[in-house]
């Protein structure tokens, strides 16, 4: 199962055509989906923002050049000195420019780092995003497709009740039949119209879901064609979980935020540390109460400061740093139990799925059967109207159960991808190749 980069997975997205309105398979559903989702543009914005740290920290490491310019009117009284006694107003002006460049800050350096790490964190959270809106995106694409199938077997239900109960009708006029077997095939063809109403409302519902992903109108949907069910490759569940916590972009997440929970507690720590910087100066001031007196100076300093004591701010700083490195800490645990729960949990789903898919065909094979004898039977006289519409009910339940049991089955080769955190463009394909699109 090897990793697939990210950098792959979206030159190839781009290399799809832009649709229209109408999103006719699933990998055109997701490509809307792709460029319309506000949480996946959340995502890259947030990413973009926080690209910004690691300039913002490498500031503290060059030069700052400023300057500096002030205009004044003065008014001052001077005597004391040769019997000087003068009242005098003038304007005064100066200029100056202020070099500084920092020698040693511990701080910074820390800062550095943690922003690398910060950046770490929200690439893996777009990442997932990502991968969050292609599962997203096949499992409301597949939910519209069960749905419709579960509306067409409701209509298949409601006309072959609805042909027992005229048959059963037809008895009745003729003196053969009863109208205890007429009222149940009533009551059976109005719980099938019912079914049929709530059927119809499920695909609405359905659709609606699609269309909040791609924000297009659901048109035609590609459904499957006929697949050969298939199983986790390899078949080796510990196999799975270690693919997971290797690449399951929550974890990578939650590893660098660990990370950054650390080095904030190395920063804190350093703030007791002390900071030595280099300052050169220049600087003219004109104006002055004596004609003619103009001041140009430069100069070069080197300053060091260390803070002594702070009212107890700093170790307020570092105890609170700490105490959230060790919540960051239990957090990663917890991301990785889930993790490691949620791909296990997918494993043995898609692992069933394969026998619920064979075992669903082979109930409605035999229910079809069953169904055809009884009929064959009723008319010979030797099954009931009861029998019939007994039978038919235990048909039309099998086929809704397969359509449940074929969809899910492809559907459950995604949540196993998107679970150990591979998903990928090429799964959507592989998935996408399983639909009729011609």
């Amino acid at each position: 199962m090897p990793k697939r980069p990210r950098a792959a997975f979206l030159a190839a997205l781009l290399l799809l055509s832009a649709t229209g309105a109408r999103a006719e398979d699933l990998l055109s559903a997701y490509h809307q989906a792709y460029r319309t989702d506000p949480a996946l543009a959340s995502a890259r914005a947030q990413l973009q923002a926080t690209l910004q740290d690691r300039p913002a920290a490498r500031a503290a490491f060059l030069p700052h050049l400023g300057v500096g310019a002030s205009v004044g009117f003065n008014t001052g009284h001077f005597s004391g000195f040769a019997g000087l006694n003068l009242n005098k107003a003038y304007y005064s002006d100066s200029y100056s420019v202020t070099l500084t460049q920092s020698v040693f800050d511990g701080q910074s350096y820390t800062a550095l780092r943690e922003a690398g790490s910060h950046i770490q964190a929200q690439t893996a959270s777009l990442l997932y995003t990502e991968q969050q809106l292609a599962l997203r995106v096949a499992t409301a694409y597949f939910q519209v497709l069960e749905a419709q199938a579960q509306e067409r077997v409701a209509e298949k239900q409601r006309q072959l009740l609805e042909s027992i109960y005229k048959q059963a009708e037809a008895t009745l006029k003729i003196g053969t039949g009863d109208i205890i077997a007429v009222r149940e095939a009533q009551a059976r063809l109005d719980a099938a119209r019912s079914d049929l109403i709530r059927a119809q409302n499920a695909v609405a519902v359905a659709q609606r879901g699609l269309e909040r992903l791609t924000h297009a109108p659901v048109g035609q949907l590609a459904d499957l064609r006929s697949f050969t069910p298939q199983g986790p490759h390899p078949d080796d569940m510990d196999a799975w979980v270690k693919a997971a916590l290797r690449d399951q972009p929550l974890i990578r997440e939650a590893q660098a935020q660990l990370q950054t929970a650390q080095e904030e507690v190395q920063y804190q720590q350093r703030a007791r540390w002390p900071k030595l910087g280099l300052q050169g100066v220049a600087q003219h001031i004109h104006g002055s109460p004596f004609p003619g007196f103009n001041e140009n100076q430069a100069g070069v300093s080197l300053n060091l400061s260390m803070p002594l004591y702070e009212g107890g701010s700093i170790s307020s700083r570092v105890q609170k740093a700490q105490a959230l490195s060790v919540a960051q800490v239990d957090h990663l645990g917890s991301v990785r139990d889930q993790v490691r729960l949620d791909t296990q949990t997918a494993f043995l789903n898609l692992l069933d799925s394969v026998s619920q898919l064979e075992a669903a065909k082979a109930t409605v094979e035999s229910a079809k059967v069953s169904l055809t004898g009884t009929r064959k039977g009723y008319e010979v006289g030797t099954r009931s109207i009861i029998d019939l519409l007994q039978t038919a009910t235990d048909y039309i339940r099998a086929e809704q159960d397969y359509n449940v049991a074929l969809y899910h089955q492809v559907l459950a080769r995604v949540q196993l991808k998107a679970a150990t955190g591979q998903l990928d463009l090429q799964d959507l394909q592989a998935v996408n190749g399983l639909l009729q699109t011609n």
